[in-house]
Parts: structure tokens; C-alpha cells; sequence
């Protein structure tokens, strides 16, 4: 998907047997994915209408157009539904979209590289960046908290980290060890 796009949720199945959805939302306001029609689904097709009904546990329950039974709800389950940039609202200066988040490298608050951003992670508490080490190998989460993530720099493409001691295994491997006797 391209730049300009940004995931706002997910089809999470169904909802009983006549065709209603429960959705997956990541909009700040859950009921707010309505507002963002027309939607592009994963696999390309287009939603223009999302009709919200209720809400269940940690999902919106809504009538979705093209989607008429259980099966077909079913069949969708954990497709991404994206809404285009332009369509969002403009964010405050310490928020960021997800989509920004990935791909940028990240730092120590000393300057030595720490990986890339794999994927940002929500847990229903803070929210995790993935991190992927410079040698592709491991990878990392790292709570994105003002502690932790105190720089986040979407112009130069860099995120500043001030990690827990110990959280990257380079960074234990440089601390200092007693000598051996």
C-alpha cells in the first residue's frame, strides 16, 4: 500500500448470522473509522459506506456494504482497512501515526544505532516499537513512552531512545564487567 495510506483498523469476523462485522479500530475515537469512508481493504476493494451499530468487547459492531453473511464476515477476518492520509486530522506535535513510526532508524540519546522500526505494537496500554537490529537478526520492543522515546524526529527520519540498561544486547555487551581474579 502506499504512503498515503493509513491502516484504521481491521474486519475482526463476524457477528451473529446476518452479515454485521465486528471492527477492529486504531482511530483515537473508535467510531470515527466511519467518518474516514471510502476505505480501500487490503486486497483492494473499496468500502464506501460503514454503517456502526454497538459496540462488544474491544470491537465496534457495525453493517459493512459487500458484506452480507456470517461467511463472508468470516472469510475477511483480520483484513486491514485503510483509510487515505488526507482524510485523517492533522496531529499535535507529540502524536504520531503508526505508519510514520516504521521504518525510521533509531538511536541512543549517545548517537550509536540501535535498528530500525519493525512495526508499532498496541497492547491496549502503551504502545511497543518493534525494533529490528542493524544485523536483521533480532528483534526488540521497546515501550513508546516520553521516559523511553524522549525525540521523535519524522523529518531527519530518526527516533532518540534512552532504553532500560540492558534492553539491547549490544548495549549490555559494552558496559563494563568486573575483571576475573
Amino acid at each position: 500500500m502506499s504512503d498515503d495510506r493509513i491502516v484504521v483498523g481491521t474486519l475482526a469476523g463476524s457477528f451473529g448470522v446476518n452479515g454485521d462485522v465486528r471492527l477492529k479500530s486504531f482511530c483515537a475515537d473508535p467510531e470515527a473509522l466511519a467518518d474516514y469512508t471510502p476505505l480501500t481493504r487490503a486486497d483492494g476493494s473499496e468500502i464506501t459506506t460503514i454503517v456502526i451499530k454497538g459496540q462488544t468487547k474491544g470491537s465496534l459492531i457495525a453493517r459493512v456494504d459487500g458484506i452480507t453473511t456470517k461467511e463472508e464476515a468470516d472469510g475477511l477476518r483480520g483484513m486491514e482497512l485503510y483509510a487515505r492520509r488526507d482524510q485523517l486530522p492533522s496531529l499535535p506535535d507529540d502524536e504520531y501515526y503508526h505508519a510514520d513510526l516504521v521504518g525510521l532508524m533509531t538511536y541512543d540519546t549517545g548517537g550509536a544505532k540501535l535498528g530500525r522500526v519493525k512495526a508499532v505494537q498496541t497492547n491496549g496500554a502503551d504502545d511497543l516499537l518493534e525494533i529490528i537490529s542493524p544485523s536483521d537478526k533480532d528483534t526488540v520492543l521497546v515501550p513508546f513512552t516520553k521516559v523511553i522515546v524522549p525525540t521523535v524526529d519524522l523529518a531527519s527520519g530518526r527516533i532518540v531512545l534512552d532504553p532500560p540498561r540492558g534492553l539491547f544486547a549490544d548495549e549490555a555487551d559494552t558496559q563494563d564487567t568486573p575483571a576475573a581474579d
